[in-house]
C-alpha cells in the first residue's frame, strides 16, 4: 500500500469542509494548549466569517508564534542555478515550452560567483533550486557538485554554513547521497493536493506523476533526512482544501516517522513571464493572513516560511502571525545576483529590497534577524528538534545563537544605520531574556565583537 492511499481521501476532506460545525472560540482556547489542532478544528476556523473571531484568531496566532519562536526571524536566500526544465507546468516561468525565458544552467565558476555575492551581503544559509533537468546529462551529480561549490566558497569573514535543497523528487539512495553531502533540509512543494487540478496544470514531464512527488518526503525521511519542508502553491485550487490535504500529508509522515515536516512554505500564485495560466482560485490578502494564522495554531512547532513573492507590507503582517523564516534580497533567475537581467525568473517577486533594508525593517518590528544554522550542524533535526521545541527548551539555544549571528551581520555587512538600530535591539533583547540564555548571549557577543566568528551552541 502506498502512502498516498492512506494519505488522501478527497471525499473525506470535502465532507470535513462542508460539515464544519463548532464554536470557533472553543477551538482557539484549545489552540492555546499548543498541542495542535485536528482537521475538524481547522475546518471550523476556516468557515468562520465573524470579524471578532478573526481578530481573536490573529491574537492567538501572534501569542503562539512568540511563545514558541520568540521575537526571532531566520533569514535565507534562494539560489537558482538552472532554469532548464522538462516539465510543462502551465503556471511556471520555467515551463519547458516557454520561449520567453532565456535558458541557462550555471557552471561551477558561475555558481561560486553567485555565492560570493550572497556571502558578501551577509547570508549564511542558502536554498538551492533547479528546474527538473540538469546540464550535460550529469543529472544528480550536478546538484552534489553545486553543494560542494557552495560550501567551498568564502569571502572575507563569511561563508555559507548550511545549504537547504529544493530539487525534483529522488530515489531513496539519492536522498542518502544528498544527506551525505551535508544539506540541512530537503524542501519540495506539492503545488496542489487536488488530483484533477494537478493533472490539469501539469501537462507533461516527470512532474505529472502526483504519487511520485507526494511520497518524496517519505523517501527522504527513510533515507535519514530529518528535516523536510512541504507546501502547496496557494491559488491553484481552493485554499481550504489544500490546508486540510496538507494536514493529512503531515499526519502520514508523523505516523510513519514520528515527526512531521520541519517547515511549511506558503507561496501564493504569482504571474510568470510566458505563462498562459488563468487562475480561478486566487487567494485574497485577507484569506492569506487567515490561513497563515490557522496553520500556526494547527501545527505550532512547525516552522513557516515566507518568500519574496509577497510585497513588504504583507510580509510584515505575516511575520507577526506565524512566519519564522523568510528570504531576503532574493533573485529568482540563474545568475540573478551577479547580473542585472530582466527575464528568466520563475515568477514575479513582490519584494525587491536589498537585504540590509529588509533587516532594518525587521528590526523596526521588534524582531531579531537570525542567521543561525546551529541546529542543522549539530544534528538537532527531526524528532530531536521537536523534543527541545515542545517543552520550550529550544530558546536556550536559539536566543544566544540569534544574537551571535546577528552581531556578525551587523559588524561585517550592515550599513551604519542598520548597525546602530540592530545593536540597540540586541541590548534591549538581552534585558528581556531569561538569565541563563542572557549570560550565554552576552558571552557570545564579547567573542564576536573581539573578532571571533561562528560562535554557537
Amino acid at each position: 500500500m502506498t502512502p498516498t492511499i492512506e494519505m488522501f481521501d478527497e471525499a473525506v476532506i470535502r465532507r470535513t469542509l462542508e460539515t464544519a460545525r463548532g464554536d470557533a472560540r472553543e477551538v482557539l482556547a484549545k489552540a492555546r494548549e499548543l498541542r495542535g489542532l485536528d482537521p475538524e478544528d481547522v475546518a471550523v476556523l476556516m468557515a468562520s466569517e465573524d470579524p471578532e473571531v478573526r481578530e481573536e484568531l490573529f491574537a492567538t496566532a501572534r501569542w503562539a508564534k512568540e511563545e514558541i519562536y520568540g521575537k526571532r526571524l531566520v533569514l535565507f536566500a534562494p539560489l537558482y542555478v538552472s532554469n532548464l526544465c522538462t516539465n510543462e507546468c502551465v503556471y511556471c516561468g520555467f515551463r519547458s515550452r516557454n520561449k520567453d525565458v532565456r535558458r541557462r544552467a550555471l557552471n561551477q565558476q558561475e555558481i561560486a560567483a553567485e555565492v560570493k555575492v550572497l556571502v558578501e551581503q551577509g547570508h549564511k544559509r542558502i536554498l538551492l533550486l533547479t528546474g527538473e533537468a540538469f546540464p550535460r546529462e550529469r543529472s544528480f551529480e550536478y546538484v552534489l557538485e553545486t553543494i560542494r561549490t557552495i560550501y567551498a566558497t568564502r569571502s572575507g569573514n563569511g561563508e555559507i554554513r548550511i545549504v537547504n535543497v529544493n530539487v525534483a523528487p529522488l530515489r531513496v539512495e539519492q536522498f542518502r547521497e544528498l544527506k551525505g553531502a551535508g544539506i540541512g533540509a530537503y524542501q519540495l512543494f506539492q503545488e496542489t493536493y487536488h488530483r484533477p487540478t494537478y493533472e490539469a496544470v501539469h501537462k507533461s514531464g516527470p512532474k505529472r506523476d502526483f504519487d511520485w512527488r507526494v511520497t518524496a518526503m517519505h523517501r527522504a525521511m527513510e533515507a535519514g533526512i530529518g528535516d523536510v519542508g512541504i507546501g502547496p502553491l496557494f491559488g491553484l485550487y481552493d485554499w481550504r482544501f489544500e490546508v486540510l490535504a496538507m494536514m493529512e500529508h503531515i499526519r502520514s509522515l508523523e505516523r510513519e516517522f514520528g515527526c512531521g515536516p520541519h517547515t511549511i512554505s506558503v507561496p501564493r500564485l504569482e504571474p510568470a513571464v510566458g505563462s498562459p495560466f488563468q487562475a480561478q482560485y486566487l487567494v485574497s490578502d485577507d484569506d492569506f493572513l487567515k490561513l497563515i494564522a490557522i496553520l500556526r495554531l494547527a501545527v505550532p512547532y512547525t516552522g513557516m516560511v515566507m518568500s519574496t513573492r509577497e510585497k513588504p507590507a504583507l510580509r510584515r503582517a505575516t511575520f507577526q502571525l506565524g512566519i519564522s523564516q523568510t528570504s531576503a534580497g532574493s533573485r529568482v533567475d540563474p545568475g540573478g545576483y551577479g547580473e542585472e537581467r530582466p527575464d528568466g525568473g520563475q515568477f514575479q517577486m513582490g519584494d525587491h529590497r536589498p537585504i540590509d533594508e529588509v533587516v532594518r525593517d525587521i528590526i523596526s518590528l521588534g524582531y531579531m534577524p537570525s542567521f543561525c544554522t546551529a541546529c542543522y550542524r549539530l544534528g538537532r533535526s527531526g524528532q530531536d528538534f521537536m523534543d527541545l521545541a515542545k517543552p520550550g527548551e529550544i530558546k536556550y539555544n536559539c536566543d544566544p545563537n540569534a544574537v551571535s549571528t546577528f552581531q556578525e551581520y551587523l559588524t561585517d555587512y550592515a550599513s551604519p544605520e542598520t548597525r546602530a538600530a540592530g545593536e540597540a535591539l540586541i541590548e534591549r533583547r538581552l534585558t528581556e531574556m531569561e538569565p541563563a540564555p542572557a549570560r550565554t548571549a552576552a558571552g557570545f557577543l564579547r567573542q564576536v565583537r573581539s573578532g571571533k566568528r561562528d560562535v554557537f551552541l
